[in-house]
């Protein structure tokens, strides 16, 4: 009897006979052989039917079978080092469960629009395909770093009656008569959870309603948040560019495959190594000026402004201390220059941008409540985040990691839209 397995796992199958549930992704004839590609989600592998073995009958059936049919074929497993994957099935006979009649999405060019509006087929294709695997790996590699570092994943709300970074970019919505916004993150509970773990993340969506159409912007996004007591700006930035460096070594042991389907120049990821370099703000401003960029101190970067100070660099890079004026009520300042605010981003190479945002928290009492009232905020709206000051305040930093705009780098994407199975975009709500 066949056994039911898996393109992924085909080798441990040489010699047997098996079975595979997948689509047709493309197929020929030739004579009285006939070659079927078929994908499974785990890989993609040649099925050879002869009409000898299968009969008249079924071969004039396979002749019929179109792209993306949904189709089970049994037979057996041959290693052939010149067939992708390194096998091939030697086909005894199949079952068609939905013949799929006039296939959008073709082996010709097709424009983005086109594309996105098909998003729910389009991921079918190799590209998107490798793309998801590669984020699947970006998250696993993301985890397993935090997990084995002590960090306890602790859930934080979606739905939150506070703003963190103000309100003019959140979604705001009806809480049964209550003013609420879906979260833009989740780190001020995240402080309130490290003073209990002391260590802590999540993971989860978060949502910003920029009006941007630049392609480094979604309005609903994933973002992994560490968050630690007990913790400094230099503390942060080392936790920080450790997990950088560790995501992208793990995809490069783990994901060739997927990168070559990408074309992806891996030699550009072998180049990143902890510890990534350094760079203030006000040294940054004056590179920027040095390039022939109007930028005077105390504005913050625009997209074209972390493309001109990182590709200076091969590996992603820090930029630290940004003026207070431009950060959240929640950073601490710099007790050297009262300008500054302890906040941190990380910049990747080859034009990507930020990938990482963070920085140290005020952790006295009095000089957050001034802050409040500095930003016009409630100071009794956030009577429970200032509580974390009353008992047992101490030290406390953390940053946040947008996935997709770490897939996209990995990846070398022109655009984050294609990051995430169904993105939301300023224009775009379906499917």
């Amino acid at each position: 009897m066949a056994t039911t397995t898996s393109v992924k796992h085909l080798g441990e199958f040489t010699g047997e006979e098996v079975l595979l549930e997948g689509w047709v992704y493309n197929s020929r004839s030739s004579g009285k052989v006939g070659f079927l590609m078929l994908r499974d989600g785990t890989g993609i592998v040649q099925c050879v039917l002869s009409r000898a073995d299968v009969g008249e009958e079924l071969f004039a059936a396979f002749k019929e079978l179109t792209q993306e049919t949904s189709i089970t074929v049994w037979g057996v497993v041959k290693e052939d080092s010149r067939a992708p994957g390194g096998y091939e099935i030697i086909a005894g006979g199949f079952t068609v469960h939905q013949l799929a009649l006039d296939y959008p999405i073709t082996p010709k060019e097709h424009g983005t629009a086109f594309l996105m509006d098909h998003r729910h087929l389009w991921l079918r294709s190799r590209r998107q395909h490798a793309i998801m695997l590669v984020r699947h790996e970006i998250i696993r590699a993301t985890r397993d770093f935090l997990d084995d570092n002590d960090f306890i994943l602790v859930d934080t709300p979606i739905i939150t009656p506070n703003a963190c970074e103000g309100t003019s970019t959140l979604f705001g919505l009806d809480y049964f008569g209550r003013q609420a916004y879906l979260t833009q993150s989740g780190q001020l509970y995240n402080e309130a959870n490290a003073r209990a773990h002391k260590r802590v993340y999540c993971f989860g969506p978060t949502f910003r309603a920029e009006k941007s159409k630049t392609r480094r912007h979604l309005t609903e996004f994933w973002m992994v948040e560490p968050e630690m007591a007990y913790c400094d700006l230099e503390g942060d930035m080392a936790w920080a560019e450790q997990l950088v460096a560790y995501i992208v070594s793990r995809v490069l042991e783990t994901s060739g495959q997927q990168l070559e389907v990408l074309e992806r120049d891996t030699g550009k990821l072998e180049q990143v190594k902890a510890p990534f370099p350094r760079l203030s703000y006000t040294e940054a401003v004056e590179s920027l000026q040095a390039a022939g960029v109007d930028m005077e101190w105390g504005g913050d970067f625009g997209g074209g402004d972390e493309t001109i100070i990182s590709e200076q660099y091969d590996q992603p890079l820090i930029v630290h201390r940004f003026p207070a004026a431009i950060k959240a009520f929640y950073m601490k300042q710099d007790p050297d220059d009262q300008r500054l605010a302890l906040g941190m981003d990380i910049l990747a190479p080859e034009g990507y941008g930020e990938i990482v945002g963070g920085g140290q928290r005020e952790e006295d009492l009095e000089v957050l409540m001034e802050r409040l009232l500095a930003e016009g905020l409630s100071a009794k709206e956030y009577e429970w985040y200032l509580d974390l000051r009353r008992y047992g305040s101490v030290p406390c930093a953390g940053f946040g990691m947008g996935i997709e705009r770490v897939v996209a780098w990995i990846c070398g994407l022109p655009h984050v839209r294609e990051t995430i199975a169904f993105p939301r975009l300023l224009n775009r709500l379906e499917p």
